[in-house]
Parts: C-alpha cells; structure tokens; sequence
C-alpha cells in the first residue's frame, strides 16, 4: 500500500491531375470494403479568379463553371450537389456524374470568399470503363441482396441508381440501398450491382462509435454508466477517434489516445460489437481485474482522454500549440505523440501520474488500483482523476512552448496539480450554482482525497495565498491555486451566467466559457517556471488580449479575496485591488 494513498502525483520525463482510386476498409463490417478515390486540395490564401469572375451568378453556376474550367471537363460531367454560405465564406459541393447519373464517391468543394475562390478539392476520377447505364437487375433484388449481407432490413428510404468506381477505376451501375436493424444499432448504404446482383460493398451511416462510459460531467461510477453514441467533437478530431491518420482501429487506439491494460500496449479493449460498440457492463461487486471490468475501465480512460483532447482543443490546445495526437490534421506541431495510457497498471496503488515529454513525444498516463476498499476499485473510472492527469499534460506542454519542462519548480509544479483539479471541476460542472467540489471520494473509500472542500465560502476552505508559507508539497500548493480558481470561475458564472453547451461550443459570452478561455489562454502567456503572481497576471492580461480587459475588476477581486491582491508579494496576504475596481 502506497504511504501517500492520498495524493495524485504527476510523473515528468523527457526523455493535381485526376485521382486513382484507394483502399480504405469500412469500420463498422470489415469484411466488406469501399473504395475512395484519393483527394486533391488546393487554398488560395486571398482568393484566386474564376470563370464567371465578371458576372453575378448563382453559387450553382459558378462553382460548377470553375470545376470543369479546373479539370478540364465537359458541363455534361458535373452537377451541383449543395452548397451555403456562413458568415465569411461561400462553399459549393460538385458530384461528378456520367449520362446523369452520379458517381457515388467522386465530388469537387469550392469555397468562394469576397467573388474569389479560396480552396478547391476534388475526388474526381477517370475510369477506364463505365457498366451500361440501364440496369439489369431489379430494384427489389437489390434490397434483398442488401438486407442478406449486412443483417438488416431496408428502411423504405426510396433507393438510388449511381456509379460506384471500382478499386480497378472500373465503374459499376449500383442500386444504393439503406438497410438497418435496430437491435444491432447498424444503418448501412448498399451497394448492390445493378447488372449482376452482386453486394459490392457499403458506407456505414453509423460512421461512430458507442461507449458505454461515465459522461465527462459525472465524476465517478456511482452516477451511473450510459451508452454514449457519437461523442467525438467533428472539429477537434476530424477522423473520429479510432483513426490514427494511417490505421482504422476497432479497439480503444485512435490518434489521439492508446489505452492499455497494465504494461502491454497490444492489450487495448477491443469493441464488444460490429461497428465500434464498447459495451462492458461494469461489475462493482467483483475485482476490477475481472470480468467484463478491465474492458470498462479501458473503455471510460478512452473516452474521457479523447474527451478532454476535444474539449481542450476548440479552446486552443491544437497542433500548434502542442498537443497530443498522432497525427497532426492542422498546421503546426510536431505529431506521433498521442497519450499513451496504462490502465490498471501493475507497477503502483492508490494513484495516478502523467509523463509530458516534449512535443513530438507521447504523453503517458498511469491509472492504478486503489486498495481502500474490498474488491479494489479503479482510478480508470472516476472521471476527475482521468481528467485530472490529462490537464498535467496540457499544461506542461503548453506553459513554455511545448518543451514539458516548465513546470519542474516546487511553486510552479504546484500550479499544475491546481490547474488539474480546476479543470475536472469545470467538466463536471453541470449548472450556474457552483458547487463546493471535492475529488476522489469514489476510489478513496469516500474520503476526497484533498483537505478541504474547494468553496467560496471562506469557513469551508480559508486558504489563502499566505497559506504557501506552509505548503511545502505540490499538492498542498495545487489545493491553494486550485480553490482561487474555483472563486474565479464561481465570478465570472454569477456575473455573465452558464453555457450548458460550453463542452462544444467556445463561443458564447457566457461565464464557463470565458472561464476555459482565459485558463487555456493564460497558459500560452506565463513564463516558463511561473509563479502564483505571475499567474495571477496572465490570467489579467489574458483577459485584456480576449475581452479587451472586460472581466479585469472582476478577476482581481477574486484573487484578492484569497490574499492575491495588487500588493501581495512574498506569500503575505493582500486584499486590495486597483483603484478604478
């Protein structure tokens, strides 16, 4: 049993022409297959001239125009899909298409900002040869050939006839069929020759996974499990969360996470369904290492790390600000350093850890059994602490420029554990009334695992910034850092309200949301090795580079009432603020 059952420690080391066609298996049945031409993609930084540059025309006809003036194709090939307009741009969607008839996986995008074209892409083909356009084969055949090979029925929505390009760049007549089975969870689009009967292959509909998980907002398993369908944010992870950039995974591995039991990486969690299903039923009554446990335990780590990479993400922990994926999809970054995460890891008890090397490098994640209790229980599944260990690396990586090397002082190092606990208390928060909030009650037999609630009242916690004179320990310094930013976010949600949309949307004016902002912000502006002030001051400043200084009084009251006001200095306690406040 570990002599410090107590803590949360982290663990630093440092240690142009028409496309051909590509493979790409299907992650929902891999025994089928679609193929998808590769695709071309080209930005014009201030836009570039078009065709119809000189008239006013409608969207249809001018992207149209520039996609056959681009590829050099006749009208007669294209037709126009769909397109918008959102507030700074036009986009356009271009089929390609032969005697009417579309291809289904061949299509050109153009954006258009002030009558220029900014970006065009195109997935347009040129096969060697195209199936008669009249089918042979019957539309109730077709269906039935679907519904046979991928267990389901057709739900009535009225099929199609379109191209399918073959992985020779042959082009099949298909009849486009959706079939479903409710039980299963799976919507398929068939592909169904329409000359010989023949399944081709399908697109799954259901392009997402399901996880039977604790919603980042619960904190530990006593909340309750659910089956969440669909959770990755499209924005932060573009390729979901089990493609890698180079490899399509049914099992708890993805570009932004591995997550392993124990010491073996190979030991990932594989889908307990077809179609990306992770559906362990965890069993409280038996040890966390059997059973269906191990899998739940994987599952949930999975989840809350690509949870927090999202969320972390649209608030501006992306590529270039060094974060952790294997792939990186924006510019900036150096990429091959997904977290790693160990789960029910043999090496330790009653803790967790987190290693940030530099970027490049893969974070990595410990998660061990606590022994508080009979059977066991796992860290894996009390969401603060996951979502605890994660922050370290957000932070390590982006105070500094993504060296992991900036937080190694005792006072700065203790910011860290203060910045872990506040942002698994901003993922759990669910309402404008902040709440007292304690951690690791779950897996510590009920008692949190820090001294005092974190409180705006000053009985339930008095720490102020004096009380680092007898703080020696980083947890005890995270605790004090921790309660001020619990009265910073319970300010900014009493003076500008609660989003209950702030886990996906980073725009609004609200209080949590500014709160996320100025935590993410400030992190890119301290120094290297900073110290409470100087964290105070980024905070400020940070306000000042965002919202123009609109939150300033409102910041300095709140660290003044926890001693850091603008005459603190040394660890002795100030309470004032500046004068205009």
């Amino acid at each position: 049993m570990s002599i410090f059952p107590f803590l949360l420690v982290f663990g630093l080391y440092f240690s142009s022409g028409f496309a051909s066609p590509a493979l790409k298996a299907t992650v929902r049945k891999p025994s089928t297959q679609t193929f998808f031409p590769s695709t071309s993609f080209q930005t014009f930084e201030g836009g570039v001239d078009h065709p119809l540059s000189k008239r006013d025309d409608t969207l249809a006809n001018t992207a149209s125009a520039y996609v056959q003036a681009q590829l050099k194709i006749d009208s007669s090939t294209v037709k126009f899909k769909s397109g918008y307009a959102s507030d700074i741009a036009q986009y356009a969607y271009i089929k390609q298409q032969h005697n009417n008839i579309p291809l289904v996986n061949a299509v050109a995008n153009v954006a258009f900002k002030d009558g220029k074209v900014v970006s065009f892409g195109h997935s347009f083909v040129k096969p060697s040869s195209f199936a008669s356009s009249s089918a042979t084969v019957s539309v109730d055949a077709a269906i039935s050939a679907a519904q046979s090979a991928l267990d389901g029925k057709h739900n009535n929505i009225p099929t199609t006839l379109e191209y399918l390009v073959n992985a020779d760049n042959t082009a099949s007549l298909v009849h486009v069929v959706q079939v479903q089975n409710a039980d299963q969870g799976t919507w398929y689009e068939a592909f169904v020759d329409a000359h010989s009967g023949k399944f081709i292959s399908s697109i799954d509909l259901v392009a997402n996974a399901v996880y039977r998980a604790l919603p980042i907002f619960k904190q530990d398993l006593t909340e309750g499990f659910e089956l969440l369908v669909d959770p990755q944010d499209p924005v932060s992870s573009p390729l979901g969360w089990h493609n890698d950039g180079n490899t399509v995974s049914n099992d708890t591995s993805g570009n932004n996470a591995l997550v392993y039991l124990d010491q073996t990486q190979t030991d990932t969690a594989p889908q307990t369904a077809p179609g990306l299903i992770f559906n362990y039923t965890q069993d409280p009554t038996i040890s966390p290492s059997d059973g269906p446990n191990p899998g739940a335990a994987r599952t949930n780590v999975f989840y809350i790390i690509n949870t927090v990479h999202d969320v972390a993400y649209i608030y501006g922990f992306t590529e270039a600000a060094f974060n952790f994926q294997q792939t990186n999809i924006k510019t900036g970054g150096l990429g091959g350093d997904r977290v790693l995460a160990s789960v029910q890891n043999s090496q330790g008890i009653d803790n967790a850890n987190f290693g940030t090397p530099p970027d490049g490098q893969s974070g990595q994640m410990n998660m061990y059994l606590w022994d508080q209790t009979d059977p066991e229980r796992d860290g894996g599944l009390e969401n603060d602490i996951v979502t605890h260990e994660m922050t370290h690396g957000i932070t390590n990586r982006m105070t500094g420029g993504g060296t992991g090397r900036c937080l190694q002082i005792v006072e700065s190092g203790g910011l860290g554990e203060g910045w872990s606990d506040a942002m698994a208390e901003w993922m759990e928060q669910t309402g404008p009334q902040i709440h007292d909030f304690t951690l690791g009650s779950y897996v510590n037999g009920g008692v949190p695992i820090r001294s005092k609630p974190y409180s705006t009242n000053s009985t339930t916690n008095p720490y102020t910034y004096s009380t680092l004179l007898t703080a020696p320990e980083v947890h005890d310094i995270g605790e004090v850092w921790a309660n001020m930013l619990h009265n910073v976010h319970a300010a900014l949600v009493d003076a500008h309200g609660f989003s209950k949309t702030a886990r996906t949307d980073p725009t609004g004016s609200e209080g949590n949301v500014v709160f996320l902002h100025l935590f993410i912000d400030s992190l890119a502006l301290q120094p290297c090795q900073p110290d409470f002030l100087q964290a105070r001051d980024a905070w400020i400043q940070t306000d000042h580079n965002r919202y123009a200084g609109a939150n300033k009084c409102l910041l300095w009251k709140a660290f003044a009432s926890r001693g850091m006001g603008i005459n603190a200095v040394d660890y002795t306690d100030d309470f004032s603020v500046p004068d205009e406040c």
